[in-house]
This record gives C-alpha cells, structure tokens and sequence, in this order.
C-alpha cells in the first residue's frame, strides 16, 4: 500500500510538473493563433494493468482501453472496457476469476486552461457492467482434533453466467507530455448496485471491480493511462 501511495504521489507531481513545461512552451507562439479549441476523441491503454500481466503473470492477465470524446468546453464522454483473469492463493482458498467489463459515462474538467493547453483536472461518474466466470481451485478445511489438521480439497468446481453492476465516482488529471500523448492518472470509489452470486461461494474479486468484501458494497480502483488524441474540429472560444 505505501509503494501505491508513494507511486501515485511521484506521478501527480510529474503530471504537474509537464503541465507548467506544456504552458510556458506553448506561451512563446500562441499570439498570433486564432483563438479555438479542438474537439475529438482521446483513445488509450492502462499501463498498470499491462505492467501487472508481466510482473504478476502467474496471478493475472489482463488489459483495459480508456476513451474520452469532448462534447463540450468541459464536459467530456468517457469509458473503459477490459478483460481480467485473476487467481487469488490464500492460506485457505485458492480462487480463479475470469472475465470482461464495460464502463460509460462522463467527466467534468474543473482545470482552467489557458493558452493552447488541453490539460484536465477532472471529477466524474461512470456505470459499470461485468459478466465473468469464477472457479475454486482449492480450499482448506480446519479440523479441530489436531491429528488431522488442515484437509485440503481440489474441487476444480467452475460457475459461469454471473454479471454484476456498479456506480463509480472518479477523479483524475490528464497532462500532455508530448503533441497529442496524453499520461494520466485516476482514482475511484466504486458502490455495488447488483451481482449474481455462485451458489455455495461468493464473488471475492469481480472485473473492473476488484477486490469485494463479504457483507461490504464498497471497493476501490486506479489507473495510470497513456492515451493519444485524435482532433476531429475546432470551435472558437
């Protein structure tokens, strides 16, 4: 936990750093331009989780592609889809999770650009949507008469067709770094509306979710992202 705190710090401040560089670059040759703003469409790949699929590629693959379409000065439509597969060994379960995900909705920029720039500081919400499969691996059972112990059984038992949904409050910033590539980085509170539970299990990590707990509608995400955007036309300011 605090090598993410410590990640996520060092990040923001280099995201804020590029925007003062972006600015004062920008500042010697924006005179003479007419005043417009671009509008298009923003199109990328979370690196976080590409980075885990060959660190932890005995725990997990997975991939996500973000997307944000401008529709007006601030509001901006957004989504990410993805896959997951993830396998979670603890002391007395061993679980395999598999599946896709899909987010829609929108992101409110509250960062006054000036100049040419076309950075955010932004707030949002998004639906979320997951259809995925879980298999127990293994599990343990704790017998009191100290003889025995632990017995340990492969059931290798597989459920399918369960689908769960969710609300996400996000937060975040996207800088551009070079013309056109943007890094970014978000944070989410994720609330539970619905899910479909295996019978005689639970879902203990669900795609684009992460983590649940029992009894708790809560979870929480991030992403690091680097994405290119794509103008489509100006308007005047």
């Amino acid at each position: 936990m605090k090598h993410t705190l410590k990640s996520i710090f060092s990040m923001t401040l280099m995201l804020v750093s590029v925007t003062t560089l972006s600015a004062q670059e920008k500042a010697k040759d924006t005179i003479k331009k007419p005043k417009t703003e671009r509008y298009g469409i923003r199109v990328g790949l979370d690196l976080h989780r590409l980075a885990k699929s060959i660190y932890d590629s005995d725990h997990y693959k997975g991939f996500e592609v973000v997307a944000d379409y401008r529709l007006t000065k601030k509001v901006y439509l957004a989504g990410e889809f993805g896959n997951e597969k993830k396998t979670v060994d603890e002391d007395q379960l061993n679980f395999t999770t598999n599946g896709s995900y899909v987010k829609l909705g929108f992101d409110y920029n509250t960062y006054g650009n000036w100049l040419d720039m076309e950075n955010m500081i932004y707030v949002g919400m998004r639906y979320g949507g997951s259809s995925f499969s879980q298999t127990l691996n293994s599990y343990s059972i704790y017998n009191t008469n100290p003889y025995f112990g632990e017995t340990t059984k492969y059931p290798g038992q597989k459920f399918e067709g369960l689908t769960a949904g969710w609300l996400e409050v996000v937060t975040g910033l996207k800088a551009e770094m070079v013309n056109n590539l943007y890094l970014g980085l978000s944070l989410r509170l994720n609330y539970m509306l619905h899910e479909k539970r295996p019978d005689n299990f639970d879902n203990l990590f669900i795609p684009g979710f992460n983590r649940t707990y029992e009894g708790g509608h809560f979870g929480v995400g991030f992403n690091y992202s680097v994405s290119y955007f794509i103008p489509i036309y100006k308007r005047s300011k």
